[in-house]
């Protein structure tokens, strides 16, 4: 299937970051969203050029794409699919909401031509929003989910499956109920309970504030999403979303009265706790490593590295200049203090070759 010709609505970071995507690999993108700045924005950053439906430029019909991208929230799905078949903007449509069930459902419902329609989600993202945080990378070697259904006509999926390819994702097919039941698990309720976490700490004395670490950052992370776009993916897929939460509120519960019960000197109380610690490694280690599969065992170089331009650059060039690849790095940042610690994932048996090379060059490791 070849993509001459794509038309991006909604302009927002995935839309825009798709639309980068497909620019860099020669795709004609057109541009669409019902906010003008967006739209202007995204195309200042190279993203395309504006598109514009039948009857806003008199006498000229829209142009017809190849493939319309909707890159707008789950619940306005269906219907920009339908506005935008009545017109015949495209040969075959997508969607990139992170809901699937409840779109394919109501576009159903609303009579739109199912064989040109082929449900999709790129399983990427960014705690910011809107264009300006879009990145022509953001999919590369990301699983990108594509939902067709019975009525999906061979072509339409083969259309799908070729703008994955452009924007260098990695193409998953699957129903559009087990994609709800998945996204549950691994995005939408571990955001609430991020969510969840982080509301403790509006309250927070100042004590504890300043003695936030690496810890509490990783698991709050995602909680700085804007609320609004949150809210209409967690209506879309409010029941899996719910069933994952009853569970974790289970454990939770259940370690609750477990700690209750250790501070009242009941020594036994520990091994539930450490069973849910358990479970909790087993499900961590599950989570498939950088090349899919599991994760492989890495060795954690520390370095402290100076709050200066030009740090980071010059650690990796000592990784560069003794062939150690860095498979990860993560900064903690001392507060107060105009430095930070590097954590760099290696290869075990270059953990030593780095730590020597580090220190033979003026580095700071601990």
């Amino acid at each position: 299937m070849d993509l001459r010709t794509v038309l991006v609505v909604g302009t927002g970071l995935i839309g825009t970051s798709t639309a980068l995507a497909l620019r860099k690999r020669g795709v004609r993108v057109l541009l669409a969203d019902r906010d003008p700045g967006a739209v202007r924005l995204a195309r200042e950053l190279g993203a395309g050029e504006e598109w514009f439906p039948e009857g806003e430029r008199a006498g000229e019909r829209p142009e017809r794409a190849d493939l319309a991208i909707i890159a707008v929230p789950p619940a306005h799905v269906a219907t920009e699919l339908l506005a935008l078949q009545r017109i015949g903007a495209a040969r075959f449509y997508t969607d990139v909401a992170s809901v699937k069930a409840e779109p394919i459902h109501r576009a159903a419902q609303l009579g739109c031509d199912l064989a040109s329609y082929v449900a999709s989600h790129p399983l990427a993202g960014r705690e910011r929003s809107g264009p300006g945080a879009a990145r022509q990378d953001l999919f590369l070697g990301r699983p990108w989910a594509l939902c067709p259904t019975d009525e999906s006509d061979p072509e339409a999926r083969a259309a799908v499956l070729r703008m994955i390819e452009l924007c260098g994702a990695n193409p998953v097919e699957v129903s559009a109920i087990d994609h709800d039941r998945a996204v549950a698990v691994v995005s939408h309720a571990p955001h609430v309970a991020a969510s969840a976490v982080a509301a403790r700490l509006a309250d927070a004395t100042d004590v504890a504030l300043g003695l936030a670490g690496q810890g509490v950052r990783d698991v709050t992370r995602i909680a700085g999403s804007d609320p609004s776009l949150w809210l209409g993916i967690l209506q879309g897929n409010a029941s899996p979303v719910a069933e994952v939460l009853e569970a974790v509120a289970g454990d939770l519960a259940d370690a609750a009265n477990a700690l209750r019960a250790l501070a009242e000197g009941d020594g036994t109380a520990t091994g539930e706790i450490t069973q849910l610690l358990k479970r909790g490694v087993a499900g961590h280690d599950r989570i498939p490593g950088k090349h899919g599969g599991p994760a492989p065992a890495y060795a954690v170089v520390q370095v402290f590295v100076g709050d200066r331009p030009g740090q980071l650059a010059r650690l990796f060039q000592v990784c560069d200049e003794v062939g150690v690849n860095v498979e990860d790095v993560r900064l903690e940042h001392a507060a107060g203090l105009p430095l930070g610690i590097a954590e760099v994932s290696v290869e075990p048996d270059a953990a030593v070759t780095l730590t020597k090379a580090l220190h033979e060059r003026g580095w700071q490791v601990p």
